[in-house]
Parts: structure tokens; sequence; C-alpha cells
């Protein structure tokens, strides 16, 4: 029978590094412990097509981070890969501190620590040590974009002894070849969201339009201003927008569509899962989701955004105190985050000022107007039925001053109504149920003849 790891090493192309890797690791043994000469030993992926040799060929690692990435990658696919090399040097076992390594809940191999890749990178030379160090922190492209990171450990524990982890996504993409988008969780408190709808389909006034251009500028040429012109130095990272507005009127399908056409993620992220009762979690939980995005190009949707960035209270007791160092917080991490962060507020007077200072733009959803609301009930009807001739779409936008939002849920119940009775044509009588369904879910009363 096949060694199973050594399938799945020829399946995802990586047969040659591993081999390489393991004759790296054997050289560091035999130098340390049996005083051999060390050769250092170039890890080559260049004849190998693997989700893991493009990602090193595409980011042009350095022989260290090709070390760093395979040590992480090895106990996914070959759980022996380290004991089996550790049991050929020390074939009566013992301890071998310098080594590191833990052994986990289920994993019954070695899992590698910090301590694993400074003894395999540098052995126990303390300079050599240092330089390792000062690259995994400084330097490694690796841990920068949050490829590879470091378990923390418990209080006084060496910082170094903790787990070598490959983020959940990149376990995905070296070993199947496809991207994991990030699932919402109480350690990552959004969702993905993406529209099937186009620019077209969007309708709003024109200031509002140029505004939402601005951002898409920012995203296609932020690389251009801050590196090539220079600007790093001047401008903070990042940019911050709010959007006003009454729910309906296109602030969420506005992101949605900023992703789509830029080609970005958009994560709105679910301020329920974030904000809690208990003093410092609130801070605990918005740490994680900004340190989850900080090293992706995605866009931040904050939406019903007044829950956590409204206005800062005065001091009565320890948990006004404690929630106002919580919007203190926030404003630091959003002016440091280098990415697009929209915030969504029902009304602009909501939100803490100490926030709009720093907002490059505030931009106004206002509830669309006659011509708006024509074209919205023109963009939205179904085209291949027509309406009962007793009523168009100009009477309706007339009559009725309803958001984009409560003009979709009109035209699906007409739409579904217009079916289940077997009309050829969407009734008059339909559409005003419809309307008069919505303003009735807002706490409004109308009379309508229907």
């Amino acid at each position: 029978m096949r060694n199973i790891a050594v399938e799945v090493e020829q399946e995802l192309g990586l047969k040659k590094a591993i081999t390489l890797f393991k004759e790296y690791i054997y050289n560091r043994l035999s130098f340390e412990l049996h005083q051999e000469e060390f050769q250092e030993i170039i890890l080559n992926f260049e004849d190998e097509d693997s989700p893991v040799a493009l990602y090193v060929n595409q980011h042009l690692l350095t022989n260290e981070d090709k070390v760093l990435l395979l040590l992480a990658i090895v106990p996914e696919i070959s759980p022996s890969f380290l004991n089996s090399i550790i049991t050929e040097f020390l074939p009566e076992g013992g301890d071998f501190s310098e080594f590191g390594g833990v052994k986990g809940k289920n994993h019954r191999g070695i899992i590698p620590t910090g301590e694993t890749a400074l003894y395999i990178l540098a052995g126990n030379a303390i300079e050599e040590r240092t330089k390792v160090l000062n690259f995994i922190l400084h330097e490694s492209v690796l841990f920068e974009k949050g490829v590879i990171e470091l378990e923390k450990v418990a209080y006084g524990e060496p910082f170094m002894s903790g787990k070598l982890i490959l983020a959940e996504e990149y376990v995905h993409l070296f070993l199947t070849g496809k991207e994991l988008k990030p699932q919402m969780s109480q350690d990552f408190p959004a969702s993905l969201i993406s529209t099937d709808l186009e620019w077209e389909d969007l309708v709003l006034n024109t200031k509002t339009l140029e505004d939402v251009k601005e951002i898409e500028n920012w995203l296609a040429y932020k690389d251009t201003l801050m590196n090539d012109w220079g600007m790093k130095a001047k401008i903070k990272p990042g940019y911050r927008v709010l959007f006003c507005g009454l729910p309906g009127t296109g602030k969420t399908l506005t992101a949605g569509l900023l992703g789509k056409y830029t080609g970005k993620d958009v994560y709105r992220v679910d301020l329920s899962m974030v904000v809690s009762k208990f003093i410092g979690e609130t801070e605990k939980n918005l740490s994680k989701l900004f340190d989850k995005s900080i090293n992706q190009n995605w866009i931040l949707f904050f939406d019903e955004a007044d829950a956590i960035f409204g206005k800062r209270t005065s001091v009565r007791d320890a948990h006004d105190k404690y929630a106002n160092q919580e919007v203190s917080y926030l404003l630091q991490r959003i002016e440091a985050h280098p990415g697009l962060i929209i915030l969504a507020s029902n009304f602009r007077n909501n939100i803490d000022s100490a926030f709009t200072r720093r907002f490059h733009n505030i931009i106004e959803f206002e509830a669309p107007g006659y011509e708006e609301r024509i074209l919205l009930w023109k963009k939205n009807l179904p085209k291949n039925i027509l309406l009962e001739t007793s009523i168009t779409t100009e009477e309706l936008a007339k009559k009725y001053s309803i958001t984009g939002a409560n003009i979709v849920n009109v035209i699906q119940y007409a739409c579904l109504k217009t079916i289940a009775n077997h009309k050829e044509e969407i009734q008059r009588q339909y559409l005003l149920e419809g309307i008069k369904r919505e303003y009735s879910k807002e706490g409004k009363t109308i009379n309508i003849n229907i």
C-alpha cells in the first residue's frame, strides 16, 4: 500500500519541495547534533505547478519564508513528518526542547512552534536566531500578510513557544486550489454580501452618484497616490465614508456594487455579535475583526452603525466610562485600517462628531423623488409582463412616496399574486395592496381605494 502522505504530496505538486525541505531539516540536525558541515539548501518551486508554488513565485518569497510556509503546511498533509525525522536522530527518544513543537488535543504528531522555526532556520547559534527572529517579526511576507501567525501563549510563556498556525483560508487554498471565504463566527462577526445587479440598476440623484464615484477613484488609484506620488508619509491609510439615509435608499446595494466593480469582497459587520454588555468584550470582538481584515483587500460595511459609533455619553458610572473608551478604541483602529470602511446610518446626527470629522466623505442617500421613483418602478418591473391598463408607473410614482426597497417588495407581492391567480397582466389591485402593506409595516396609515 502506498504511503498516503506521499500521494497527497504528489497530488498537491509538492513532492520535490517536501523532499528538499526534509533534506534542509536533516542538514540542520546533522550540523547541530553530529557537528557535520551545514549546507544551505534552496527550496525550489519553479518546476512545480501547485497552489503553493504559484503563491511562492507570485510573491517572490525568500528561502526563509519558504521554510516557514512548508513547516506550517506539513502537519496538514503528513502528520508524522517531523516525528519520523526526529526519531531517526534520537531513536531512543528523550527530551529535545531545542526543537520546540507541541502535541495537539487531537493531532498526534508534532505541531511546530515558533521555536521549531528558529531551530530549523538558525539552530542554537544565538546571533543567527536573533536574525531569524527579526525576520519573522519585521520582514516575513507570510506574517505581514497574515498567511501564518503565532498562537498567543499564556502570560509568562515565551511568545515563540506558540504554535505556528497556517490561516484557515490558506490551508484551504494550498490544499484544494480554491479560495475559502471566512464564515461568520464569534471570531469573525461579518458576512459576505454580493449582488447580481449592475450600476444601471442603482437609482440615485446626481450628487450622490458623484460622491460614490470618489470612492471608486480611491479604490482604483490609492496605490498610485500613496506609492508612485509619494503621499504615504502625508496621508493616513485607508478611506472612511459615512452613508446616511432612510432604509431602502440604496446604501447596502451601493456597497455591494463598489465591491463587485472593483473586485473586492464586501463584508457586512453584524453589530449584534460585536457589541457586548460585558466591559471590554466589545473591544475584543472588534480587535478580532480588524486583525483578520488588515491584510485583506476587503471593504468593511458597518450597517446601522449608530449602535456602536453613536454619540458618547456623559460619564455617570463605570459602564459609561468603558463605553466611551470603546469609542476611542474604535477611532484608533479605524484610522489605522488601510482599507475602505463604510458606516451606514439612518440619520447623520446619530453619529458621534468625533467620527464625522474623520470621514473622507459623508454621502446622503435621499428618499427618491418623483423622477427617481418612475425609474425604480420601470427598472424593477418584469420586462415581459404588462401592467393592467388602469394603472401606470407614472401614477404610482406620483401618488406614493416610497423607497426603492419598498417598490421592490410591492413588485414581488404583486407578481406572486398575478402568478397565483393566473392573470396575464399585473393587476392594479395587487400593486395597491402591496403599497398598503409597505406603509403598514412602517407604522403608517394610508387610504387607498383598492
